[in-house]
Parts: structure tokens; sequence; C-alpha cells
């Protein structure tokens, strides 16, 4: 056996006599709690700590919030501030970011002046066993890990539940453990593990993984007691941090290691925090939260149209135009073409209101059976988006059909489900069906349309402490066929405070990113994108799309990308190419010297965990830099997207400040927060620092968002929640 197996032995071993060593301080109860499942009724409330995550006050716990639940949390003890984010995307995973301000210690004068300085953290906690009747829950965490690693720690934690109480303990490294209890067991794997040497870690972003579980480490652990006044919870700790090697050298009295607070729940939104912590100063704090995969809004849409006698709509004088006009109104289809292909009605659009495609087509039922002949027996709805025909569906003419239609395979169709009724349509069968069938109705629709929408860019965590633009936004379009169309967006500046804007990093790289500032300070009225973009279908399967104009507020040029995306499959293939040089700081139609070309080839993967996304892209970037960017993100059944990214580069030690670009994002429908239905969405990112490396250029468009309707998902749950 090699020196690394005995040496990985020893630590698993270890691992687990830590783990037992935990089992011991905790009491044996017959009562558990699996964060919300438990055997004696609800569960307990869960909170977020002082440094955002759950947790008690100052120390984590091994507790989890719902899947699902986003967090901010706010809390101020002297001399620090934390305003943390904290997101459970899996029920055994919790992940979060930070920004603690510490009042007592300064960004630098030469660049900030008296600003306070302001660290950032990313942190981790993953679930290792759930609690049982007689074991408790474990989890193992990482806090600022992947920061400055200033707060740095490691724990072991263990919780167990006994009626309304719920026990903790835990062993931390570094921060969490500074007061060092005892000499580290893990010192048995290699002498590193005995001493933990607070490394450089340069200008921070890096994984801190040399200092894991190194040095002397601490016990704390607490008690919650969840009151009978329903709102109240009491907690208790013994926290193993003595505050004697603060970060920055900056040391804190401590007249106890025993913290004491209560948490106030307002309601399901709103939690309040008070606590008297390190025996002399008090903590006051509040978080928000929400649970992005519950969210729901009732709606008041239309009630699906009445059902007459077959054909009883056109037998009283309404034509095909008003069909057209009802699939708009209450099925949310916006129809360009409505034709007869023998016993069947095909309906070619998009849909443009209900997410649930379902919905859309069994309220389009309703109607079209108030229209159409007799003898029709089928209704067919072709998918369309920017010229490209995803697919279509086939639904049997019963106004509410009791199950998906099944049909016999013809030239029609190619790539056919016929087990789901939903058929991939080969791009020479789309055509030849069209020729044969006879149209009844067509309408190109609008040739130019635009809407006004509000802006926001925000820049926060550097030496300039929170910077912001609120924008006035004009989006307009102009089609030149079902193909072709011209985009632009005009933007005015409202509101901001880039006056404040002083401090621009140092770089090794093209300041391709980096003069962010320099465009949001000196645009005032900026043409933030125009371009002309056409898309055309390749062959079966394959798909295509050319642009160029003014493809972002920094860059104007050329490109196109390629795309294999079969039907229905778990796995598509893009490839993306583009010129491009570097605008005027006005953002008008100015260009500046800078000039490169950037592309990608990037494989998307349905993983088919938890509803999982995977993209993995290999290229070229901004700064002339070659790497690859990770990709991953999880939809929720609200259909709240959650995903994070992070790029690795050869830019290497020339990135500076975050080692590597990295971020976080969130994609919601808007109609969680309206009472009608949409298929719009909003998006946020959060990225924890702007630099050059890695960066990639804000395409408007992308195949695999125009080829969505490629994929059925959940159709046929969505189609039984409908018909329910």
């Amino acid at each position: 056996m090699s020196a690394d197996s005995n040496r990985l032995n020893l630590l698993q071993r270890h691992a687990c006599a830590v783990c037992g060593a935990l089992l011991v301080f905790l009491p044996a109860a017959h009562v558990c709690a699996q964060d919300g499942d438990t055997s004696d009724g609800d569960p307990l409330p869960v909170f977020q700590a002082d440094y955002g995550g759950v947790g008690l006050l100052e120390t984590p716990t091994a507790r989890m919030a719902p899947v699902g639940t986003f967090s901010f949390t706010y809390s101020e003890v002297e001399p620090y501030t934390h305003y943390a984010f904290s997101f459970q995307p899996f029920e055994w995973m919790e992940a979060g970011f930070r920004y603690t301000q510490i009042e007592n210690r300064l960004y630098g004068r030469s660049i900030a002046g008296n600003r306070d300085y302001l660290d950032k953290g990313v942190d981790l906690k993953l679930s290792l066993v759930d609690e049982g009747a007689y074991m408790p829950r474990l989890a193992v965490g990482f806090r600022d890990f992947g920061g400055t690693g200033l707060f740095g720690s490691e724990y072991l934690a263990a919780n167990k539940r006994w009626y309304d109480f719920d026990f903790s303990l835990g062993v931390g490294w570094g921060y969490l453990g500074s007061r060092g209890d005892f000499s580290n067991p893990v010192g048995i794997v290699a002498d590193r593990y005995k001493e933990r040497i607070n490394e450089d870690t340069g200008q921070g972003g890096d994984f801190n993984l040399k200092q894991l579980f190194s040095g002397r480490p601490s016990v704390f652990g607490g008690i919650a007691y969840h009151t009978p006044f329903e709102p109240l919870t009491l907690q208790v700790e013994y926290e193993g941090n003595d505050y004697k090697s603060e970060p920055l050298d900056n040391p804190q009295d401590q007249d106890s290691p025993i913290n004491i607070g209560a948490r106030l729940k307002v309601n399901d939104n709103l939690t309040l925090s008070a606590a008297w912590e390190r025996g002399n100063t008090a903590m006051l704090g509040a978080t928000l939260s929400v649970n992005l995969a519950t969210l729901k809004q009732p709606k008041n849409d239309p009630a699906p149209v009445a059902v007459g006698e077959p054909g009883a709509a056109r037998e009283q004088g309404e034509g095909w135009d008003e069909a057209a006009q009802q699939l708009s109104a209450n099925a949310g289809i916006a129809t360009r073409r409505i034709s007869r292909d023998g016993n069947a009605l095909v309906v070619e659009g998009s849909p443009n209101r209900y997410r649930n495609t379902a919905e859309a087509e069994l309220r389009a039922n309703r109607i079209l059976h108030n229209f159409a002949d007799t003898d029709i027996d089928q209704f067919r709805y072709r998918w369309v988006e920017r010229g490209i025909v995803a697919r279509e569906d086939i639904l049997p003419r019963d106004p509410l059909p009791a199950e998906p239609f099944i049909v016999e395979p013809s030239s029609v169709f190619s790539d056919q489900d016929y087990r789901y009724g939903v058929a991939a349509v080969a791009a020479s069968a789309k055509r030849a069906a069209r020729e044969d069938e006879q149209t009844l109705y067509e309408d190109f629709g609008d040739v130019f349309s635009w809407r006004f929408t509000p802006g926001l860019r925000q820049n926060y965590g550097g030496p300039d402490g929170y910077l912001y633009q609120i924008l006035a936004k004009l989006d307009t379009q102009l089609k030149t066929d079902e193909h072709g169309w011209f985009s632009g967006t005009l933007g005015y500046t409202l509101l901001d405070n880039f006056d404040n804007f002083d401090y621009i990093a140092d770089s090794d790289l093209p300041r391709v990113r980096t003069y962010v500032a320099n465009y949001l300070d000196e645009t005032e009225l900026g043409v933030y994108n125009l371009q002309y973009t056409r898309t055309a279908r390749l062959a079966d399967n394959w798909f295509g799309m050319a642009y160029a104009g003014y493809l972002e507020q920094m860059y104007a040029g050329a490109g196109g990308e390629v795309m294999y995306r079969p039907f229905n499959s778990d796995v598509a293939f893009g490839i993306d190419a583009n010129w491009v040089r570097q605008r005027d700081f006005d953002t008008q139609f100015g260009l500046r010297d800078y000039e490169t070309w950037v592309g990608n080839a990037t494989a998307y993967i349905d993983t088919g965990f938890k509803d999982v996304l995977a993209k993995i892209s290999v290229g070229r970037y901004l700064a002339k830099d070659i790497g690859t960017t990770l990709d991953f993100s999880r939809r929720f059944e609200s259909g709240v997207r959650l995903g994070a990214f992070a790029t690795f580069t050869d830019a290497g030690d020339d990135y500076g400040e975050g080692g590597f670009d990295k971020g976080i994002y969130l994609s919601m429908p808007l109609d969680l927060f309206f009472n009608k239905s949409s298929r719009s969405y909003a998006s946020v990112g959060w990225q924890p620092l702007t630099r050059d490396g890695g960066a990639q250029l804000a395409r408007r468009y992308s195949l695999y968002g125009l080829t969505d309707m490629r994929a059925i998902d959940d159709y046929w749950e969505s189609y039984e929640d409908v018909r329910r």
C-alpha cells in the first residue's frame, strides 16, 4: 500500500473518531429532527448565523435550510458588519458569499481614503449524515475558503434535537478554533497539519487548500430553544475563538466565550436577531429569506373559452383571423399561420404567455374545436422561435384530451416520439409539409416593435464602495423576414453615483473589462446594442446564427454560432466565433484601437440529477487568454434557476486580485411576482470582482436559448396538472 493510501486511511479513521467523539457529548434521544421532516411534528426553525449560513450566532451548525432557500443576512457586532448571502441548492449543500466591513481598519488611504476595509469570502457546507433516532446530523463546512482567507475556517458539526431543544457540538480549525484547545489529531497524517500557517493569500480569490484542517482546533457548540411563543427562539453558544488573533492585527477583548441571543421570526420572510457576544458586545441583525423552489403566485388569467358545437364559430360568421386573435388573447400563442393538412389543423407560432406549453395547447384546443370543420380530428402545434421550427405537438380534437395522442409514423415527421405525441420536424419535411398544407390564415406579425424598461447596473466590493447606475432603456426590433431582424437598445442614465469612482486596479492583461467604470461614468445616453441577426436550420438537429453590429456596451464586431441539438436530447454542442473591437467610453459609435477574436466550444449537458444543467466551455477570451468555463445551475419547480460558474485560463498570476473569474446568477420567471402569466424572465448576477482574465463577450442571443423548445422537459407532468 502506498504512503498516500496510508495517509488517506489514517485521515478517514481520524474523521470517524472525531465524529464519534461528538456523539458522546450529545444527548441520546428517541426524538429526531431532520431539517424539514421530524418524527414528533413540525420541524424546528433554522436561522442564519452572524456570518451567514445556518447556525447559532458566531458558530455554524450541521443544520440545513429547506431546499431552495435564499437568505440575505445583515449583522453588526463591533468592529464587524456582515452582509451575507446564502443559498440552499440541494438538501446536502449550503453555499454563500459574504462581505465583512471592518470599521477600525482602512482599505488604504492611497486607494480609498478613509473608507473602511471590506473583506470578501465564499462559504460552503456539506451534509454528511442525516439525523436518526440515535444518530445526530453531521456536516463538514468551510468558511472563507474562496476569498482572502482572513476568516478562513473548517469545521465538523453535529446536531441532535430533543423536543423543542436543538443541541449542536463541533470542532473548528482556523478562525473558529483560534483558541487552540488541543493539538491537531490530523497531524497524525502529516506534520504540516500540526501548525496553521497563515500563508499569504495574495490578493484573494484562490481556494486556500493548504490550510484546510491545519493548526490547533477548538470545541464549539450550543443550544437553541424554540419557546412556546411561536415566533421566538432563544440561543446560547460556546465559541472556540478567543479573539486574540483577529485578522489585520485587530485583537478584540473577550470577557466570556459564551454568547446568548434571541431570534424573532416576524413572518416567513423576516427574522430579527439580537445577542450579547464576547461577554461585552451587542449584536443586532436581520435576515430576509425566501424559498425559491416553492415560489408561486395565484393567477388571474382569462378563463378558457367555452366549448361549443364543432365549427359553430365559423357558422356564425367568425373567420380564421378571429381564431388567431383568440389564440393570442386566451391561449397565449402568437399565431403566424393556421393551415389544414388532411384531417389535421396546424397552428404555427410561438407561445408568449404561459410558461407551461401544455396549458397553451389545451386552451387552444377549445378555441380550434369551435372553429374547425367536423372532419378535423387532430390539432398540431408547430412551435417556431426566430424562424427556427423547434418541434410539433400533436393532440386529438377533444377539447380536454384524456391522454396524449399517438400518431402513426409518416413522411412528415422525423425523430418522432410516438409515446408522447411530440415530434421533431425535419427541415426538409417541414418545408414539404408547408407546401402541401392549405393556408387558412397567415400574418407575419408586427414588423417593428418597441418597449421601455428600467435598468440597474451596480458594483460593490471594491475600495469605492457601492456604485450604481439607474437607466431608462428603449428596446426596439425591426424584422426583415422570418429569419432576420435588427435589434437595438438605447439607454439613458437617470441617476448614478460614479462620481465616487476613483480606483482602477492594476492589470497585466489588456483592459477588456476593468474599464467598466469609465463606460458607466462617461455614458449618459448610450447605444447599448445595435445589431442585425439571422438564424437558419442547417439540417436535421443542426442550427446556425450570424450577427454583426454593436454587440454590447463595450464591444462591436461580427460573429456566428453553430449548434447541434437533437430533439429531446440530454446533450447539445455549440461553437461560436467572433471578431470584436473595443468601443469608446461614451457608448456611442466610436471605436478604440483594441481588437481581438474570441470563441468557445460548449457542451450543454442535462445531467438528469435534480434538474441540474452543466455547461462546459473551452475557448479564447477577450484578453486573448485561453481556458475553460464550468457552469452548473439547478432549475427548481417554480421555474427559478440558480447557478454558479468559474473560469480558469492561462492568465495565471497576470489575472491579479481574485485569482480567477467566478460568479453566481439567478434567473426568475416574472410571473412569480404578478397575477398574470408570463414567459418573461429577470436575471441578476454577482461577481466578487470585475477583472480582465476569463472575460467573455456578452452576446445578446444564443442558439441554446432560441432552441429551448427542443427539450420537452416536464411537459407531460404539466399536461396532467393543467387537465386537473
